[in-house]
């Protein structure tokens, strides 16, 4: 192993503020030290080194052929030294955040807002990690879970957005089959999801056909699938409006019908309560607050009217 032969680093400081200056006394103004001192630094560097640095003047300090030399190298090496040093110090003050939540929520409606929280709050690194169903998020290692109503020991529980499912439908399927009342729906292909296999039935019998018998079902895996199967066409899915509002305000995908509506008690954030605290969770907690009623603000006044109730009672404590 090569050992470095480093010379006195702070002398190397004192003689890079000195020749930069071209003053002791300014170079000590500059480090916080008395002149007497700064010219010992030197002194002491000179003796190391055995070699003149400076031709002292009444005013100035003027370095010699090996003091330039010696400059150039040592200012831009201390500048990097400082650089590595304020990126170590960043790293140590940055709050890593794992947030979990399920694939369709995160790839529809977080993600698609995160930008905005990582521009308010840079200094927060948000760890996004999924599960195929709700109860598997409680088994993650993560800071908040972003899921629908539970209890579990050792959680905080706090409603941030209400939630409503309706049938929705691309706006060529709408073009070429009309829905103009309920019961047309038997015309067309039903779209689902594994994980909500009883919005349709839930819906229907709300409509008052619970028997109504569809050209087909179609079930998909995850409800991001279903989304995008409505969007292409494939048939007619059930909701949830949070997670295609961009799409209804375009116009991609048509609400025939404002109800009835399937109106759930909506998304909460879940924090393991030793963490609830944490400057990283509170921050996140403030974001989704604000951007769950900005999306609900995009609502159709009638599908909000009934969570206003609800409100006060959101918070749930194991």
């Amino acid at each position: 192993m090569t050992i470095r032969r480093l010379p006195p680093l702070n002398a190397i400081k004192a003689f890079e503020a000195a020749a930069r200056h071209g003053s002791f006394t300014r170079a000590a103004l500059e480090l916080n030290v008395t002149h007497g001192a700064v010219s010992r630094q030197i002194r002491a560097l000179e003796q190391w080194l055995s070699v003149k640095l400076f031709v002292r003047t009444s005013r100035n300090a003027v370095p010699t052929e090996a003091g330039s030399a010696l400059l150039n190298e040592t200012g831009p090496a201390l500048d990097r030294l400082a650089a590595a040093a304020e990126r170590v110090r960043e790293r140590r003050f940055q709050q890593s955040l794992r947030v979990a939540a399920l694939p369709t929520f995160a790839m529809r409606w977080l993600i698609p807002r995160l930008p905005a929280f990582q521009r308010d709050h840079p200094e927060i690194e948000v760890r996004l990690i999924t599960a195929s169903t709700a109860a598997e998020q409680f088994q993650m290692e993560a800071d908040i879970v972003l899921s629908g109503p539970a209890r579990r020991p050792g959680w905080i529980s706090e409603r941030f957005m209400g939630e409503a499912r309706l049938p929705l439908l691309g706006a060529d399927l709408m073009t070429r089959r009309p829905l103009r009342r309920p019961a047309d729906l038997a015309r067309h292909t039903l779209l689902h999801s594994e994980t909500l296999r009883d919005a349709w039935p839930r819906w229907l019998a709300a409509a008052g056909l619970p028997d109504l018998a569809p050209e087909r079902h179609q079930v998909f895996e995850h409800f991001y699938f279903a989304i995008q199967a409505a969007l292409d066409g494939l048939g007619v899915m059930m909701g949830p409006i949070a997670l295609v509002g961009k799409e209804l305000q375009s116009g991609r995908l048509v609400m025939p019908w404002p109800e009835p509506a399937l109106r759930s008690r909506g998304y909460f954030m879940h924090m393991p309560e030793p963490r609830r605290n944490a400057p990283a969770v509170a921050a996140l907690r403030r974001w989704l607050l604000h951007a769950g009623q900005a999306t609900e603000a995009e609502y159709p006044a009638y599908l909000t009217a009934r969570w206003s109730n609800r409100s006060a009672g959101s918070k749930a404590k194991p």
